[in-house]
Parts: structure tokens; sequence; C-alpha cells
């Protein structure tokens, strides 16, 4: 089998050669950020794994990754509110792959809301996707990383929270809570030489993000409040998470990487 290419090395980024062949397990990784991770992965000659609730378009990127030589992903519908569906998923994923390496906490939803609208069922749902799957997906793939004498553990977090930032209350709570866990898991999980890390994005320019949010107005703001000019995208969070993941990172952990061109 050829090696697969590496578009990153063509255009001047960098190659990690500990990420060839690693297994890296990925929540929410059928489109956005997440999407750009699963490529960025693969471009690495790592073997990946994701979940999403994304059927079409989790299909469609496996197809594409495999049509451009990389190792194919393994994927699998799943909604990561059902903590016991999640789990499952890892470890079938694991029983058809391997142990897993790298895990990267990437799934969320940042839909709009108010104090006052928000009731405790609600709550309890936004808390089910944005804050809770992170810890029992650590929880699930801690023992394969044990066997294997180390791994990667990187928790997506926010710089939303982090600013002057309104309409989405329960979102801020969650993603602050990120740090928490990156915090809180680092020293237990460090013995056993896994790195917890959280990775936290400013407002990155997805389809979604575009469709919903974005008007001329919020982008001459943004354009305004970074400090560098462009538009975040999803490959700008991908090449941290990469980075993270790989030897080259050996020594970080408990740490909070921000990629937000200066925004937060």
């Amino acid at each position: 089998m050829p090696e697969p290419t590496s578009p990153a090395s063509a255009v001047g980024h960098a190659v990690y050669p500990s990420l060839r062949g690693r297994r890296v397990f990925i929540t929410g990784g059928g489109s956005g950020i997440g999407a750009a991770m699963v490529s960025a992965f693969a471009e690495q000659g790592a073997q990946v794994a994701f979940v999403d609730v994304a059927e079409a378009a989790s299909r469609a990127l496996a197809e594409q990754v495999a049509a451009a030589g990389h190792p194919a992903p393994w994927w699998q519908v799943c909604n990561v509110r059902d903590v016991a569906a999640l789990q499952r998923a890892i470890d079938e994923a694991a029983t058809a792959l391997g142990d897993f390496s790298v895990l990267v906490n990437n799934v969320a939803s940042d839909d709009r809301h108010t104090v006052e609208s928000v009731t405790p069922e609600y709550w309890d749902e936004r808390m089910a996707i944005n804050q809770r799957p992170a810890f029992f997906a650590i929880q699930a793939v801690v023992p394969g990383m044990r066997r294997l004498g180390s791994g990667s553990i990187v928790n997506l977090g926010s710089t939303g929270w982090q600013r002057n930032s309104s309409g989405y209350p329960c979102y801020a709570v969650a993603k602050s809570s990120v740090n928490g866990l990156t915090h809180g898991l680092a020293g237990s999980l460090g013995a056993h030489r896994i790195r917890v890390n959280t990775v936290s994005p400013g407002w990155v320019m997805t389809e979604r993000q575009v469709k919903l949010w974005l008007t001329p107005e919020s982008e001459q703001a943004v354009r305004r409040d970074q400090c560098l000019p462009d538009l975040l995208q999803p490959v700008h969070v991908a090449r941290m998470v990469l980075f993270l993941a790989s030897d080259d990172a050996a020594m970080c952990t408990a740490q909070e990487f921000k990629v937000d061109a200066g925004w937060a």
C-alpha cells in the first residue's frame, strides 16, 4: 500500500512522524472543526475514528478522506447525550482498530438562549452535549492509554465565555468547566504519561457559524477585536490539536492553548 501523501507538507505545514499509525478518536467529527481534525490526522497517516449525529456528512467525509489516499476513518452515528452509546462506540472502535493514543473531545453546540428561558430540562440537555461527554469519553479511553503507556487527551474549550459575550449562558458554563476538567485530571493521569490539555478556539468560521451568526457587522467587529486580521478557519484549530497529540508536545499538559487570533 503506498504511503499516504500529506497536503500539509506540500504547503509547508508541519508533519509529525509520531502520528503515523497512531489511533485517534474524535467526538463530533463529521463536520466543522471536527471534520478538519479528522482530515488533518488522516493526512498525517493516523488511523482515525469519530462519532457524529450527522450520518450523511460523516459518510461523505470518510469517503473523501479515503479517496485522497489516506487511511479510511472508522465512524459511527452516535448521539453523545447517550453516555452508554458513546462509550460503546469507543469500545467498538478500539476493538476494530486497537487502543487509542489520542482522544479529542470536540463535540459541542452553542445554541443561543436567554437566562430567562432556561428550564432545568434545557439546562440538563445543554450539559449533556457540551459538558458530560468529555468526561465519559476520557473514562472510556484511559484504560487503553494505560496499556499503551502514554496518551494525549485534548479537550476543546472556548474563548467566548472569556470575553464579554452573551447569548449562551449554558454554553458558557459548560465550556468554562473544560479547563477544570483538564486541570482536574492532568495530575492523576500524568503518572501514566497521559497528557491532558485544552484548546480554546475563538470564533471559527465553520459552515454553521457563517450560516447562523455571521453578518457584515459581526464580521467587522471580529476583525476589529482580533489582533490578526484574518478570520479563523477550522484547520487553524486542527493544527494546534495535531501538535498536542504528537510526541513534539511530550511535556505539555494541564495547559490551555488559545487559537483565537488574539480575540480574547
